[in-house]
């Protein structure tokens, strides 16, 4: 275990909750931001974050290319109720359940965050439509309400930025819209 690795993958982590928290400050959530992923410091996922750490990019894309899984990513799922795959449930009667406005909320700053981080300074505001439009909206198992709702906050920052998009009212009127009226 490298100490770069160590230091690089706890920075990494940490900042991207820094950030999530922010987000997670103006949407009204602070608690949702503080708690944001605090699995990622048990030894399940951080180790595993260190022994992949490549810093541009996510470890459990590392180990699932290196295992074909990764242990790290099956242990934070299925903690963390801000990622869609918490609440699936092929033996429901409801596979993908609507997920609740706090979670929700907390999945958008997770998104924004990510990419953020990952991005650097090559970060634009229309970068994470198109990750979305490219690499999940149509190809993760989700709720059709909610992957319209995550659609129509990631289109607002394409366009208007950051700060415009995330405020509490807007957020709101958006999950109102696409998940509890639709």
């Amino acid at each position: 275990m490298k100490l770069k690795n160590v230091i690089g993958h706890f920075k990494l982590i940490t900042r991207h909750r820094w950030i999530v928290f922010k987000l997670c400050c103006k949407l009204g959530k602070p608690w949702r931001g503080f708690v944001h992923d605090l699995s990622k410091y048990s030894p399940t996922e951080f180790l595993e974050g260190v022994k992949y750490y490549a810093g541009d990019h996510s470890p459990i894309t590392e180990a699932k290319k290196n295992k074909g899984y990764s242990e790290a990513w099956l242990h934070h799922r299925g903690r963390n109720k801000h990622h869609f795959e918490y609440w699936t449930d092929h033996k429901a009667p409801n596979v993908n359940p609507v997920i609740p406005y706090q979670y929700a909320v907390e999945m958008i700053c997770d998104k924004l965050a990510a990419s953020i981080i990952y991005q650097g300074k090559n970060w634009t505001k229309e970068y994470e439509l198109s990750y979305w439009n490219e690499k999940e909206k149509d190809k993760v198992e989700m709720n059709p309400k909610i992957r319209d709702f995550v659609t129509a906050i990631m289109t607002e920052v394409a366009e208007n930025g950051i700060d415009k998009t995330l405020t509490k009212q807007n957020i709101k009127q958006l999950y109102d819209k696409y998940v509890v009226k639709s």
